[in-house]
């Protein structure tokens, strides 16, 4: 960020749509201008948006995958252990272990650890909790869930300068550029 636009405590500007069409439109061009720490903000989900964003796919798959397999591993190894080595009954001929009589544990802990790490994922990946976001003390941004569409390009976005930022969304035909304090003190 250059010095001379660098303002301590400035979250980022803020620009008003009143149409999801145009916030469509705006948001491919604020991703073709290659900013990456902005957001859009909608009452509603928008068809189209994510393509417009540039958002890649979730990484929360591959982690309830791993979830899943160390699950179906530890349920696997604690009663191999249990059953052939800790504690070995020999009932009627049976083996030690065996898969077939194991696969209710096997199922029921693959699907716990695929929730836990589901549930304890999408926090991770979504940098939750977030006990405060600036945007929540901003008056205009009150309408976001009632009507009115938003994007937002964060300050520390490498991109972001005070005065070409400001213009830039003020060219897209936003109704108005706001600047978002980290604080409401500020």
């Amino acid at each position: 960020m250059a010095a001379d636009t660098q303002i301590s405590g400035l979250y980022g500007l803020l620009t008003e749509f009143e149409s999801p069409s145009v916030l469509v439109q705006a948001a491919a061009q604020v991703r073709d201008a290659g900013y990456r720490n902005w957001d859009v903000h909608t009452p509603f989900p928008i068809h189209g948006m994510d393509e417009a964003m540039g958002i890649r796919g979730t990484q929360l798959p591959f982690v309830v995958l791993a979830g899943g397999l160390i699950g179906l591993g530890l349920a696997t190894l604690m009663q191999w252990w249990m059953n052939a080595v800790d504690y070995p009954f020999v009932i009627s001929g049976k083996p030690l272990f065996g898969i077939p009589a194991n696969i209710p544990v096997m199922f029921e802990l693959t699907v716990l650890f695929s929730a836990f790490a589901a549930f304890f994922g999408m926090w991770g990946l979504n940098g939750m909790p977030k006990w405060h976001h600036p945007l929540f003390a901003n008056r205009r941004f009150l309408r976001a869930t009632q009507d009115r569409f938003f994007i937002v390009i964060e300050a520390r976005d490498p991109r972001f300068r005070l005065h070409e930022t400001s213009a830039f969304l003020a060219s897209l035909g936003g109704s108005e550029v706001e600047e978002v304090k980290e604080s409401a003190e500020d």
